[in-house]
């Protein structure tokens, strides 16, 4: 495998694509909640849900675990982009405005920090509107194993 730092900017982007299309080929649990991948790039990723009505709580407000979901989807998509298998270590959100059923919601992971086997990601939830509802720190450790078989990595 070649380091991240050895790979010319294209043939980063295409891993991180490659990458993103096998974690999504086995991802049901985003599937299944309607998510969409936006965009993919070396340590980024972004990420769209549409609140549905039962994903809402007693208060008639999508419920946080949703929220928190796809920041996490996100967050895993942006840390998966090197093609080490990594997950996360510890994660915090915080809920900024309420969101209702019909909205649809953004999630976009930005890499802050990468060093050894950890890393450090932020991502910021939007509404169509733009505005910021939540945001979420994820601290990613990166396990053994790669996500893509070993000659594709050669062929980029």
């Amino acid at each position: 495998m070649e380091s991240r730092e050895a790979l010319s900017g294209t043939a980063a982007q295409t891993m991180a694509h490659s990458c993103a299309d096998a974690m999504w080929h086995d991802d049901r649990a985003s599937e299944a909640l309607g998510m969409s991948i936006r965009r993919i790039a070396p340590g980024e990723a972004v990420l769209a849900m549409t609140v549905r009505s039962d994903m809402t709580n007693g208060h008639d407000i999508c419920h946080g675990g949703f929220i928190f979901t796809l920041a996490d989807s996100a967050f895993a998509f942006a840390c998966n982009t090197y093609n080490q298998r990594t997950v996360a270590q510890q994660c915090a959100v915080t809920f900024i405005r309420p969101v209702h059923a019909g909205e649809t919601l953004t999630a976009h992971a930005v890499e802050r920090s990468k060093a050894g086997r950890g890393g450090i990601y932020d991502v910021t939830v939007r509404d169509s509107k733009n505005i910021v509802v939540a945001e979420f720190r994820g601290h990613s450790r990166t396990i053994s194993g790669e996500l893509l078989p070993s000659n594709s990595t050669k062929a980029q």
